[in-house]
């Protein structure tokens, strides 16, 4: 999945080593007044899944294929308010599908043609109280390049994917 760069993303990180990578695992749950079915159709449906899970920024194109080695390809531009705009482009594939129950997939988010960070994802949907679906969604990510000390890096992720999982209850109602 990852193309090959010629030594640069350890450039950007201030004249670190390409060995000066950082690896962090982080879990989101959450609960859904939704039938397992339902919040998988979240993932797998492109129709449904375009309600909740998008790119930032504008001008976002998305090529879907939800299958075990299908994945997809999206890409956009976030303009950044006093800098020049970011092309974002993520990439993923899936790697295991169990229908209502889990999905594993990997994904890379690349920014101006630099990998700033791999990941593998586990979603496992489960029966919580009546008529409830618990999905926990895990990630292990793999920093490949920082942004400033790199300190953010891992909150940001982190709040990207939870303002993600926030849009769940909206798309469900839709």
């Amino acid at each position: 999945m990852t193309e090959l760069h010629d030594g640069h993303p350890s450039d950007l990180t201030g004249g670190g080593q390409a060995s000066d990578v950082r690896h962090e695992t982080f879990s989101i749950t959450r609960d859904f007044e939704a039938n397992r079915a339902d919040v998988f159709a979240l993932f797998a449906d492109d129709r449904l899944r375009r309600r909740w899970f998008r790119m930032p920024g504008t001008g976002a194109n998305y090529d879907h294929d939800f299958r075990i080695g299908g994945g997809e390809e999206a890409s956009s531009t976030f303009e950044m308010p006093d800098s020049q705009d970011q092309e974002l482009r993520n990439r993923s594939r899936y790697l295991d599908i169990t229908p209502d129950r889990r999905i594993v997939f990997v994904y890379e988010a690349i920014v101006d043609d630099v990998t700033r960070w791999a990941s593998l994802v586990t979603v496992t949907l489960a029966d919580a109280e009546i008529g409830t679906t618990r999905l926990t969604w895990t990630e292990q990510v793999t920093f490949l390049t920082r942004t400033g000390d790199g300190s953010a890096d891992l909150p940001h992720l982190r709040t990207g994917t939870t303002l993600r999982l926030n849009g769940i209850p909206g798309a469900l109602k839709a």
